[in-house]
């Protein structure tokens, strides 16, 4: 819900979101309490996974590297972008984004460094929200990553 808000908001060309919109969000983090906020990080690292699967495979599928053909145009992209990505958190994100296109857990590559910090929330996002715009302009399809984890969480709930 959090992603494919900000994939509207990109698309309707707003250089922020609608604030009503903002508080919603906002206020839906806040009720989650801490085990919830767990959950919806774990949630968010879990997004990153099944788009980085589902980018490696189109990538095999042309016989490409989704090292560079996703992980270096994305990492290019959060290093012209230091209001949203600090240079601290780039390699951070970047090594999130390497984990899951190798096919690692990257809950279980992040949980090797400790908690999420604060400062890495809105480059967490933020990164969820490029790589689903990547996938989005990989297929020209605006709502196919959120088509790919609603199908994916529709197959799992018939499991």
């Amino acid at each position: 819900m959090m992603i494919d808000s900000r994939l509207q908001t990109l698309y309707d060309d707003k250089t922020e979101a609608d604030p009503e919109q903002r508080e919603l969000l906002d206020r839906f983090a806040a009720a989650l309490g801490p085990t919830g906020l767990d959950d919806l990080l774990d949630g968010t690292c879990t997004l990153i996974y099944v788009f980085m699967k589902w980018l490696r495979m189109a990538c095999e599928a042309e016989d490409k590297d989704v090292m560079e053909y996703v992980v270096v145009p994305l990492v290019a992209t959060m290093r012209k972008m230091p209001k949203t990505f600090p240079p601290e958190v780039v390699p951070i994100m970047a090594g999130l984004l390497v984990a899951a296109g190798t096919g690692l857990s990257p809950n279980l590559w992040r949980a090797q460094y400790g908690r999420w910090s604060d400062a890495e929330m809105n480059p967490l996002e933020a990164t969820t929200v490029l790589l689903a715009e990547h996938v989005n302009r990989v297929t020209d399809d605006r709502d196919f990553a959120t088509r790919l984890i609603v199908e994916a969480l529709s197959g799992a709930d018939q499991a």
